[in-house]
């Protein structure tokens, strides 16, 4: 598969050659040159192919076996697991973009009940705080690893939620079935280190970065109807933005 990629490596240049090739290979496993399975072949012989010493192949490599990206699997090789997930900022399902964009998504439903609404809850949804909402946390995974915990609150009496739905398909999708029509919502999006805990549940490790986000969701007639709370291995996934110019 390697055979039929062009790597350009500047020997004169301050970036190191292991950097170099591991952007190279990146670039290569986003734009689907490298696909899920794809095996890397031989570090000995790539090394003498692009004239570079094996340390420097083996660093390249292990930066992208790091980020989630390669798997070293004992009696098969060094194979390209899947490409980080880079998701649009648009009110959609993460369930729905996964699946456009191809990665398998599956999901897990780890607590769905009601639950007082806390302050913090009830400011966001409009209501009165400690009235009943539902707290509905996933797991969602994408080629069977995890990428995302998702937690998200909804006001009491809004739709009945199947697990088995949500399962196999996004709560928006769910939500829509139901008749209710999304029109907006209101999003931040920041940064921190992952606990314990969320790096055990996400196959991180303790401290890894993470991306969070917060949105609020409204439907066509101005009422919050979803508060989510969710947070992101920074390692598998990213945020695209598009940015205009003010007339």
């Amino acid at each position: 598969m390697l055979d039929s990629l062009h790597f350009v490596l500047d020997r004169t240049s301050p970036v190191p050659l292991y950097y170099q090739l591991a952007q190279q290979l990146e670039a290569a496993i986003e734009h689907g040159a490298l696909a899920p399975g794809n095996l890397l072949g031989n570090e000995i012989d790539l090394s003498v192919r692009l004239g570079l010493s094996r340390p420097t192949v083996r660093q390249a490599i292990q930066s992208l076996v790091d980020k989630g990206l390669l798997v070293r699997r004992r009696g098969v090789g060094t194979q390209v697991v899947h490409s980080q997930v880079r998701r649009p900022l648009e009110l959609s399902s993460l369930y729905d973009d996964l699946e456009a964009a191809g990665q398998e998504p599956t999901t897990e439903v780890v607590r769905d009940e009601a639950v007082p609404a806390a302050a913090d809850v009830a400011a966001a949804l409009g209501i009165v705080e400690g009235a009943e909402v539902t707290v509905l946390e996933r797991l969602r995974r994408t080629h069977g690893r995890p990428v995302a915990f998702l937690c998200n609150y909804l006001p009491a009496g809004l739709l009945g939620l199947d697990e088995s739905r949500l399962e196999s398909t996004g709560l928006y999708r769910t939500m829509r079935s139901a008749g209710i029509t999304l029109h907006s919502a209101r999003q931040t999006i920041g940064a921190r280190s992952a606990t314990a805990e969320e790096a055990a549940r996400l196959d991180e490790k303790a401290g890894a970065a993470l991306l969070t986000m917060t949105r609020t969701a409204y439907d066509d007639t101005g009422r919050a109807v979803e508060y989510g709370t969710h947070i992101y291995r920074a390692s598998r996934y990213a945020f695209d933005f598009q940015l205009l110019v003010r007339p």
